[in-house]
């Protein structure tokens, strides 16, 4: 059997999309055969981060109103041999696909994936609880503002609600100068008003904007950066290896140092 996996937040922007483009490669890369799909309807964002807009040809909504088979529908990575993506349908709403409806289609390919990766939409509406009906484990996203943290606060209690007890916690975007300054809430701080296990912790970092918009995942480079060493870091945890957190704090006051090195000497 497969794992399904919600990939979810409550609030936008928080880089669900992101987490799961390379936390899917990331998982395709350890030797998985990974599914990703795309439940936000009306938008669609996956596909262009992972660079498989042009080969999109059918969507989910194609399939159910019988168009193509679900084969047909799914695109192949270009990159690794391992993952496939569903792309939703972006001249439709999300009240196109019901939760029975998406739980079909998660049945039709559940048997043949390791992993099958649902990026949930943001909000608590209809397409949040399309994307998690079919899904047995939750990601929850969050960045370290208060908004963001209230927001998967909700997430987690309406996840319980819907009987999915394993759920984990990913931090994105977290930068530790301005955790140090005590500008931003801590990683701990999060956990401790969350209570639920963390599973990996993003830093704040440039390249995940350019390899968003040139559709190349980061968990792709080499040599890898802090960033794709933290996906690459999750997807072992989701497997069940005791993976040390990187210290990012640590990472920081490096950089920092080779910086002033370079300009100031000493």
């Amino acid at each position: 059997m497969s794992r399904i996996i919600v990939i979810t937040s409550g609030k936008g922007g928080v880089g669900k999309t992101t987490t799961t483009a390379n936390l899917g490669l990331a998982i395709a890369c350890l030797g998985h055969k990974v599914a990703l799909v795309d439940a936000d309807f009306g938008l669609r964002n996956l596909d262009l981060l992972l660079g498989l807009e042009q080969r999109v040809v059918y969507t989910a909504i194609d399939v159910l109103e019988g168009q193509c088979s679900i084969e047909k529908a799914l695109v192949k990575d270009k990159r690794q041999p391992n993952l496939v993506l569903l792309p939703a349908a972006q001249n439709r709403t999300k009240e196109a696909i019901s939760p029975d409806q998406m739980r079909q289609l998660i049945l039709q390919i559940e048997s043949h994936f390791d992993y099958i990766l649902i990026d949930s939409p943001a909000g608590i509406e209809m397409g949040f609880r399309n994307a998690v009906v079919p899904a047995k484990e939750a990601i929850v996203v969050t960045t370290p503002e208060m908004a963001a943290v209230r927001d998967a606060d909700r997430i987690v209690g309406l996840l319980e609600s819907e009987e999915i007890e394993k759920i984990h916690l990913i931090v994105n975007r977290v930068k530790p100068e301005m955790i140090k300054l005590n500008q931003m809430i801590s990683v701990e701080d999060i956990i401790d008003l969350l209570v639920i296990p963390l599973i990996g912790i993003v830093p704040d970092d440039e390249r995940i904007i350019v390899s968003t918009n040139r559709g190349e995942p980061l968990v792709l480079e080499e040599p890898p950066s802090i960033p794709a060493m933290a996906f690459n870091n999750i997807a072992r945890r989701l497997e069940g290896q005791t993976v040390p957190y990187l210290d990012l704090m640590a990472a920081h006051d490096n950089l920092m140092t080779r910086i002033r090195r370079r300009f100031f000497g000493n």
